[in-house]
């Protein structure tokens, strides 16, 4: 049988010697750029901190000092996640649900000194059955009326340090750089036809579509869908 799914165009077809060729040009290339993102976490090493005041934020156990947040460590990476208040889990941030979905388990960090937690805009309880429900295992804490920025925001990887009784703010991202944890979208990087969004440059008929469509699906953020008993959001029963 025909399938008459359009099919779309692809790279040349050649011989071995002529692709190692290629790849070896574009090999050059990523050299230069692993060494530049070396250089330029070199200089992130050695950007100056600020002081920022602790405070406590609501978290699994109530009200946690956060000393208490840095679980006994030097060094903490939080993402921050945005959150749509009184909003169901279906209409959370698709972002930052793609963003942390690819960072499940901190064990790395924690052999260098470093514990990952994730600050969430909205009030606990609501964060609370969310985060059951996704499955994830990071210790989840809410800034919710929290102003100082310090601790407030989402969509942003944020690292701090203690030294003692004080605590530093010492790097933070903006806008793609929350994509350190998202190593679905490096994978996608590599292959053919990339993240297949309208922003990349592709050659002409590559398959492209309006930036984030895939990260919804029958109005779910894709990684819900992995959760057992979800259904489409049309339907009547929905696992809140």
């Amino acid at each position: 049988m025909t399938s008459s799914r359009a099919v779309p165009p692809a790279p040349a077809v050649v011989d071995r010697e002529t692709w190692l060729r290629a790849r070896e040009a574009l090999l050059a290339r990523e050299k230069a750029h692993t060494r530049e993102g070396d250089a330029i976490a070199a200089a992130r090493r050695r950007l100056p901190m600020v002081e920022v005041t602790p405070i406590s934020l609501a978290g699994a156990g109530g009200p946690t000092p956060f000393a208490d947040i840095f679980q006994g460590r030097d060094q903490l990476v939080v993402y921050k996640h945005m959150w749509h208040l009184d909003k169901p889990f279906e209409e959370q941030c698709e972002g930052c649900t793609a963003s942390i979905w690819d960072f499940q388990n901190a064990a790395y960090l924690n052999e260098r000194g470093i514990s990952f937690a994730v600050f969430a805009e909205g009030p606990y309880y609501q964060l609370a059955p969310f985060r059951e429900f996704m499955g994830y295992t990071h210790p989840w804490y809410s800034t919710y009326g929290v102003g100082d920025p310090a601790y407030a925001g989402g969509g942003i990887i944020a690292c701090y340090l203690r030294r003692d009784d004080r605590f530093f703010l010492t790097y933070e991202t903006t806008d793609r750089g929350v994509e350190a944890i998202m190593a679905s979208h490096k994978l996608l990087d590599m292959t053919v036809y990339g993240r297949q969004e309208t922003w990349e440059s592709s050659p002409e008929g590559w398959p492209r579509e309006p930036t984030y469509t895939r990260w919804r699906r029958d109005g779910r953020p894709v990684p819900q869908w992995t959760r057992p008993g979800v259904t489409p959001v049309a339907s009547a029963e929905q696992p809140h």
